[in-house]
This record gives C-alpha cells, sequence and structure tokens, in this order.
C-alpha cells in the first residue's frame, strides 16, 4: 500500500515537472532571441535554444521552492546561464578559427613575397602542408564565421586566397522562406493535437529527447512513444 502511494507521489511530481517544462519553453526561445540579437550572424539561434532548454531541464531538478523565489525568475537565471556558457565553448572555437586565418594570412605574404603575385589558393594550401579536401573545409568555416569573404573579386596582397561556393539549399532566400511557411503550418497543426500527442512531439523536436527518455519522463514505455510519434 505504501509502495502504491509513494509510485503515485513520484507520477504525480513527474507530471507536474512536465507541465513546467513544457509552460516554459516559450520562454526559453524568448531569452535566446534576445541573447542572439547582439551576436554575430554566424551564431545559430538554434543552437542557443538548446542550450536554453537543457538549462531549462537543470532549473526543473535543482529548483527549491522552499526558497521562495518564483520558478520562472530562477529559470530564466539558469536558461540564461546555460546560453552564455555554450558561447563560451563556441568562442573557444572561434579562437581556432581565428589562429587558422592568421595562419594562411602569413602563407600567403609569404608566397606573395617570393612570387611577386597573389599565389593561388592551392599554391597556399601546399605551403600550410593541407590537402585539397581539408583545406576546402577550412575555407567554408572561415566563411560561415565571417572571416574570409565569398567574393570571387581580386584580393589585395595581405588578404588570404579565399574559395567561392554556391549557397547551400538550406541558406537560399526561396528554402529559408519555405520552411518559415512550413514551421507555421506546422504550429497550427500541433495546437490542434491532443496534449499528450503534443508533448510527446514537442519533447522530441524541440526538447531533442529520445523516445527511451520521453516514456521515463511520460510514465510509458518507448514503444507508446512511437506510436504516438
Amino acid at each position: 500500500m505504501r509502495v502504491t502511494s509513494v509510485s503515485r507521489a513520484e507520477a504525480k511530481q513527474k507530471q507536474e515537472r512536465d507541465q513546467v517544462i513544457l509552460e516554459h519553453l516559450p520562454l526559453v526561445r524568448i531569452i535566446a532571441v534576445r541573447v542572439h540579437e547582439n551576436l554575430p550572424v554566424h551564431v545559430d539561434l538554434d543552437d542557443l535554444v538548446h542550450a536554453g532548454i537543457l538549462g531549462l531541464f537543470d532549473a526543473t531538478q535543482k529548483f527549491n521552492p522552499r526558497k521562495q523565489v518564483a520558478f520562472s525568475s530562477y529559470a530564466k537565471h539558469r536558461i540564461k546561464g546555460a546560453i552564455l556558457d555554450s558561447l563560451r565553448q563556441l568562442d573557444w572555437a572561434s579562437r581556432d578559427l581565428r589562429r587558422r586565418h592568421k595562419q594562411i594570412e602569413a602563407a600567403t605574404r609569404d608566397l606573395a613575397a617570393v612570387l611577386q603575385r597573389n599565389p593561388t589558393q592551392a599554391e597556399v594550401a601546399q605551403k600550410m602542408g593541407v590537402g585539397e579536401d581539408r583545406w576546402r573545409r577550412m575555407m567554408m568555416e572561415l566563411r560561415n564565421a565571417g572571416l574570409v569573404s565569398t567574393s570571387g573579386r581580386t584580393q589585395d596582397r595581405d588578404e588570404p586566397a579565399t574559395m567561392e561556393f554556391p549557397a547551400e539549399a538550406g541558406t537560399q532566400p526561396d528554402n529559408m522562406c519555405a520552411r518559415q511557411q512550413m514551421r507555421g503550418h506546422l504550429r497550427l497543426a500541433l495546437s490542434a493535437l491532443p496534449e499528450r500527442y503534443r508533448k510527446v512531439v514537442q519533447l522530441y523536436y524541440t526538447g531533442e529527447m529520445t523516445m527511451r527518455e520521453i516514456g521515463y519522463m511520460m510514465g510509458i514505455n518507448e514503444s507508446r512513444v512511437s506510436q504516438i510519434h
């Protein structure tokens, strides 16, 4: 009898926690958007949202109602903290990119001084001991970070040779517009789902949880989550 009471209490606690998470998911995006407004364009908003969701989960686990602090206030602190932590990790990657950019600039200047002309991409890559595939990835990363231009125009002597690539399908304006319209349709369709189904979809796609994790949170097995999905 006592075991049943404990199980019911745990189930109720889990249900309340799940409800709190779903209610505060919009808060995550609001905070992520505000932070994103002051960041370089190459920083992906979705990455900030994902970090914020992890912060929200952390807040639900560590929140102590006895401290007489509103959960939303506590959650804002944890969400923003998680987002800023993710940006600090991103900054380490940015530093590595800036270091590579300086190496390319130095190699370009050295070759230009010897050749008395702007070196080709292949010549710079060869001087750095970088293969064609690796060079292509490096330049794509530098381009995405905004450290080099994608213009195919003649460059100044001190600028590194860059490669011009066609835009990826996901960044073409018509595809971006289509995705935005699709999001609107999905939001409308999602609002028509029963609450239990909507929760599964939100946790799977927005919360990026596995079906096993969702099943554990909702108190159902993984196969049932799959059926609902």
